[in-house]
């Protein structure tokens, strides 16, 4: 039985394949092709490979490259940094044989960490590996709304994204760019461990119920840690612009925290300032 990280390997290829046409590795398109990206033998051609051998890469097969082949399908591939690491990272991970429950530690977020968000004077959370929201600070809660009231294991980033009762947000500008980054970053954690349960539940219930989530999903899009831009819809303030940005804790793998700012002097830091004081008030 090939393992989960070759698979998971032999899936990333596919998908980085699948976007490329022969235009944009200066190959002539030739006749009538069944294909929407490179074909395999036009890929291995380029890296160098036998057809052979890298369909059973993508077939997941318990191939082990040289980090001299990983460098070349990278650049046939047109990697940016970020992909040419997870690329060497999954390749690494089925040379080593690495168990598939290495690391599966509970997650626990630090004393430090907690006394840091209380007082932190803009909304910060705690996610953990898998996107579950481990802690908030009390203009997190003002943000996002009370994350107590979710049931447990509901209390995750990329279910929240994708959730249909949630319509509003959906609306929001940028969202589908958030919810790739969060895809990304999902990615990047089962890259470390294909079938970890936590990941194996959120990724199969999104997959059933969601067509728009497989669709994001099937990119293989990875991220570390990400930060960007999100607009907030608050009830009787309006909309709020706030970047938010992604901070790794101590541990490996271990959680982020995800902290959204405003610009200084703004009317976006104004309408949080006047987010932070009502829900004192309250």
């Amino acid at each position: 039985m090939n393992s989960p990280y070759a698979q998971e390997l032999g899936s990333f290829l596919r998908a980085r394949r699948d976007r490329l046409s022969p235009d944009d590795v200066g190959l002539e398109p030739g006749g009538r092709r069944k294909v929407t990206g490179l074909r395999r033998e036009e890929l291995a051609l380029l890296a160098g490979l036998s057809t052979d051998y890298y369909q059973r890469m993508e077939q997941g097969r318990e191939v082990r490259p040289s980090d001299d082949v990983l460098d070349a399908l990278a650049d046939a591939l047109v990697l940016d940094d970020e992909e040419r690491r997870h690329l060497f990272g999954l390749a690494r991970a089925v040379r080593r044989r690495v168990p598939a429950e290495a690391g599966r530690r509970p997650e626990r977020v630090p004393e430090s960490t907690r006394r840091l968000l209380r007082v932190m004077d803009t909304p910060a959370v705690v996610l953990g590996r898998h996107l579950d929201v481990l802690d908030w600070n009390p203009l997190a809660q003002a943000l996002l709304g009370d994350p107590a009231g979710y049931e447990p294991g509901r209390l995750n980033m990329l279910l929240l994204m994708f959730d249909e009762t949630r319509t509003a947000q959906r609306t929001c500008p940028g969202w589908e760019q958030q919810a790739l980054d969060y895809i990304g970053m999902m990615r990047a954690a089962v890259a470390g461990d294909p079938t970890h349960p936590r990941a194996t539940a959120i990724v199969g219930e999104l997959s059933i119920r969601s067509a728009e989530f497989r669709r994001l999903w099937a990119r293989h899009d990875v991220r570390k840690s990400v930060s960007g831009t999100k607009t907030f819809r608050v009830p009787g303030l309006g909309n709020i612009d706030l970047f938010w940005d992604t901070y790794p804790l101590p541990g490996n793998p271990g959680p982020v925290m995800l902290v959204f700012t405003a610009e200084p002097d703004s009317a976006d830091a104004d309408r949080l300032r006047l987010l932070g004081s009502l829900r004192a008030s309250r």
